[in-house]
């Protein structure tokens, strides 16, 4: 059985190639760039909202570079993990697993620190001051889908910004949201928190 890839991180290689940048105000990438570079870590609640419109909700880990732990609530049988090289999507309901390169993920830019966001991403044009949404896509291959983050003006925020989520769109046109709430930015994180098990047939459990 092919485990399908979950949409918030079904879009292979989004990030590791440039798009074409917008006429979009490049102070506004030069804050989400700011922004980005001072987060070392960060944890928040999520919410996630599928194409159904059904909802999950669990705990976000973040720390650079390259990990992450969307950390499911209980009696979900699923968990995402980036250990820092790869990005592994586990189901311990039927016990598989798969596994992406981290920069071959659109989690990648909240993941490296050196990435330029000039080179992949377009501001877009929004009715409200205190929100700069990015949009990034490939159009040489639509079938990778795009993503959108969210980001919120906040002085007491790294950067001056606080990310709210994202919005991401596989070939399919299956949309899933991503929420967060509660952001902590920078306390220490153990590596232990990206650590996992291999999945067991069966046992339902993570």
């Amino acid at each position: 059985m092919r485990l399908r890839i979950p949409a918030l991180i079904a879009l292979p290689a989004l990030l590791a190639t440039s798009v074409a940048v917008s006429a979009a105000p490049s102070s506004d990438l030069t804050a989400v760039q700011r922004h980005l570079q001072s987060v070392e870590s960060m944890t928040a609640a999520f919410t996630q909202t599928d194409r159904t419109g059904k909802v999950l909700g669990g705990m976000l880990t973040l720390k650079k570079p390259g990990k992450i732990r969307f950390q499911y609530e209980k009696g979900v049988p699923i968990l995402i993990v980036g250990d820092g090289k790869s990005l592994w999507f586990l189901d311990y309901s039927v016990g598989q697993k798969q596994r992406w390169p981290i920069g071959n993920s659109p989690l990648g830019v909240l993941l490296d620190p050196s990435r330029d966001m000039s080179k992949i991403a377009t501001v877009v044009a929004t009715d409200n001051p205190g929100v700069i949404t990015i949009d990034a896509a490939d159009p040489k291959h639509p079938e990778y889908g795009r993503i959108s983050l969210v980001f919120a003006r906040n002085a007491a925020a790294p950067g001056g910004l606080m990310l709210q989520g994202w919005v991401a769109l596989d070939s399919q046109n299956n949309r899933t949201t991503i929420r967060l709430s509660g952001q902590r930015f920078n306390a220490p994180v153990s590596d232990g928190a990206f650590k996992w098990r291999d999945p067991v047939p069966n046992s339902g459990r993570k």
